[in-house]
Formats: C-alpha cells, sequence, structure tokens
C-alpha cells in the first residue's frame, strides 16, 4: 500500500469528498495553465478530469436520503460543470477561476463537517480513524479493513 492509497484509506466519506474537491481545484489550475501555455490537449485533459469528478460525486448523491441539501448539491454540480465546459469552450481562465471559487467555498463547509463530531458520531462504525490505519499499516502482518458507503 502506497502513502497515497494508506492516506485514502484513513479517510472518513466526508474527508473523501474534501479530497475530491481538492481535485477539482488542482485540475483547473492545471486547466488555467494550459490556456495560458496555448496547450489546448491538456487543457481539455484537465477539465476532463475536472468533469469525471463532478459525475462521480452527482451518482453518489443519495435524493432519498439527502432531501433538499442533496438536491442543492445536484444544482452545484451542474453549474459547476457547465462553468467548466464554458471555460474550456472559450480558453476563458476567468471562467476557471470563477469555478475555483465556487468549488473551495462549498470545499470548506465539507471541510468542516469532516471535524464535526456530530458527523463523526453518525458514520460511526464505519468511519476508521487516520491514526489507526496508519499504526495498522505500519505493522507489518496487521491489515486494515474500511466499511463505508457515500
Amino acid at each position: 500500500m502506497n502513502y497515497q492509497q494508506q492516506t485514502l484509506a484513513g479517510m472518513n466519506p466526508v474527508e473523501l469528498v474534501v479530497a475530491l474537491y481538492d481535485g477539482m481545484v488542482r485540475f483547473l489550475y492545471r486547466a488555467i495553465s494550459a490556456i495560458e501555455q496555448q496547450d489546448p490537449r491538456e487543457r481539455r485533459a484537465a477539465v476532463g478530469r475536472v468533469l469525471q469528478i463532478l459525475m462521480h460525486l452527482q451518482s453518489r448523491l443519495r435524493m432519498d436520503v439527502g432531501g433538499n441539501s442533496a438536491k442543492a448539491l445536484s444544482e452545484f454540480y451542474a453549474s459547476i460543470f457547465a462553468l467548466c465546459l464554458e471555460g474550456s469552450r472559450l480558453e476563458s481562465a476567468v471562467r476557471l477561476k470563477e469555478a475555483i471559487g465556487c468549488i473551495r467555498d462549498v470545499r470548506e463547509a465539507w471541510s468542516v463537517a469532516a471535524r464535526d463530531p456530530e458527523v463523526l458520531r453518525m458514520l460511526g462504525e464505519n468511519y476508521v480513524p487516520p491514526e489507526q490505519v496508519i499504526a495498522a499499516a505500519s505493522a507489518p502482518s496487521e491489515q486494515v479493513h474500511t466499511r463505508w458507503t457515500a
């Protein structure tokens, strides 16, 4: 298990969402750099990765459980998707920076939720604290098993 896999294995579902938001921001900066370097292939690849993350997040929403929050997130993902498509099509760093700002705002809310004791309590048995994963990973004979659903 490499470092990245250990890190991901130790995250609760909310922390994983934060990591996906961080990935979107990273790929959008890569797309902006590609626009500045006039590299359409890299721009499309980077925006494509953002769109893949958005589709993944959208597909994991539970409308039957999440109610208005899930609906709001669905609309948010759709608007960021459209903004990224437009930014790529127009080769507009301004549009992509606008998407970054929106993603960062919502990411901060997810980050706060990831540290909320009530959220951690709701995750219950499905959550394995990172320090437990790190300790298990450093012990050669032990394996870490996590069970969670998003």
